[in-house]
């Protein structure tokens, strides 16, 4: 019955009409660095360049940090639910505060807003937005805390604390600021902030908005075309460094996805060692199912069965299927082979990366192949519709979602 109502639900999503592009509503909550030149609106324009639609409200005074959204606005907006990412930012300076600072004042107000967005948004991907150090360090704090004195001083530090923030509360990071470092490294012409040596120029805020859209969308900044006004070559230098930095090492700041992944014991039980994922879901092959995490399954007949485990987080999920002998008076005594097969992203807009198995192939739902899964794995989906399709090897079927 469950694999029935399963293929309804593709013949329906099949069979629907979807407008071309990605579609997402996103948060904002920050202060003036999100706030100046409109920085949700660049992401948005350079999202519909590329033909997909950011919708977004966002909250942004002036000098706020968590701690102040904790108890303003913004968290009845998190509230409202809807939303398919959360952007975080904190006061500019305060995370790069000497420890016991940060602890008090900074980490668990992150905590909080982060389990805010999971509580009413359990689908969102909650996003922190990793700032910049200043043009000349924090000279007004310099003399309480050296490494502020220079730029490379704080920014190294907004750098480690924004990834401790995101580790520590399983969410992904947006590393504008290492955008920024790889721009003053390398091409220090370029003036990425405004004359206080703090605020981002239009061309500080369209790196921020290229490294946005990346991380939103999983696009290929280089194919970027919308410029708000600036110097060409600059522009290009921008889309250039954000697709080093972020869009080929996105899964460096993508939160983890799960990893299923497990064992066969001698007296029948299947041990879990999945990692980055709270939900279980087993397919034994012969018709049992179950969601206890490490469970006891015998079989009422000998033979050779193929068993699936789903491990699930936050609604993204992962697969591993394993062949087990059953010659035992019911119990799997052997594998007989390993199929670990891991396809991302899933939905996918632009290309399908396919690893541990071959002679892959894409089909839609109704069995007519597609396409064939190259010998490297990445499968170039940018042309195909909108909809479902099942990805098939030699051991079963996995179903894939293509949507922009």
């Amino acid at each position: 019955m469950k694999k029935q109502v399963l293929f309804t639900l593709l013949l329906l999503a099949g069979s629907a009409i979807f407008a071309q592009g990605q579609s997402k509503r996103v948060l904002f909550i920050g202060n003036s660095y999100t706030n100046v030149n409109d920085l949700p609106s660049l992401v948005a324009r350079v999202a519909q360049n590329m033909g997909d639609n950011l919708q977004y409200e966002s909250n942004t005074p002036g000098g706020c940090t968590f701690q102040q959204h904790c108890g303003n606005a913004s968290m009845t907006m998190i509230q409202q639910g809807g939303w398919d990412a959360v952007v975080l930012q904190e006061q500019s300076q305060l995370p790069s505060f000497p420890e016991s600072q940060v602890t008090n004042e900074c980490l668990p107000y992150a905590a909080q807003l982060v389990e805010a967005v999971y509580a009413f948004n359990p689908c969102s991907e909650p996003m922190f937005y990793m700032t910049w150090g200043r043009k000349n360090g924090d000279q007004d704090n310099a003399q309480y805390f050296a490494p502020l004195g220079t730029y490379e001083g704080m920014d190294s530090l907004l750098y480690e604390r924004y990834c401790r923030m995101a580790q520590d509360n399983d969410a992904s990071v947006c590393p504008v600021g290492r955008v920024w470092r790889y721009i003053r490294t390398n091409h220090s012409d370029i003036e990425l902030y405004q004359g206080d040596g703090s605020h981002p120029s239009m061309i500080g805020s369209y790196a921020a908005a290229c490294a946005f859209y990346t991380m939103l969308f999983g696009g290929d900044p280089e194919q970027i075309t919308f410029n708000p006004g600036i110097d060409e070559q600059a522009a290009a230098i921008v889309r250039r460094a954000t697709s080093l930095v972020v869009y080929q090492q996105l899964e460096n700041w993508q939160r983890p996805r799960p990893q299923a992944a497990f064992t066969v014991a001698a007296d029948g039980r299947y041990e879990n060692q999945s990692q980055h994922a709270d939900h279980y879901m087993w397919y034994f092959g012969d018709g049992d199912s179950s969601v206890v995490e490490s469970p006891l399954h015998q079989y009422a007949a000998n033979g050779t069965y193929q068993v699936t485990l789903v491990a699930r987080r936050h609604c993204m999920t992962d697969t591993m299927t394993l062949e087990v002998v059953v010659d035992n008076g019911g119990v799997a005594v052997s594998e007989a082979e390993a199929v670990e097969m891991k396809v991302y992203p899933n939905p996918a807009s632009r290309y399908l990366q396919v690893q541990g198995v071959q002679d892959a192939v894409l089909t839609d739902i109704y069995g007519r192949r597609v396409a064939a899964v190259p010998a490297d794995g990445r499968l170039d989906v940018s042309n195909l519709p909108e909809g479902c399709y099942l990805l098939r090897t030699h051991s079963g079927a996995k179903p894939i979602v293509i949507a922009r």
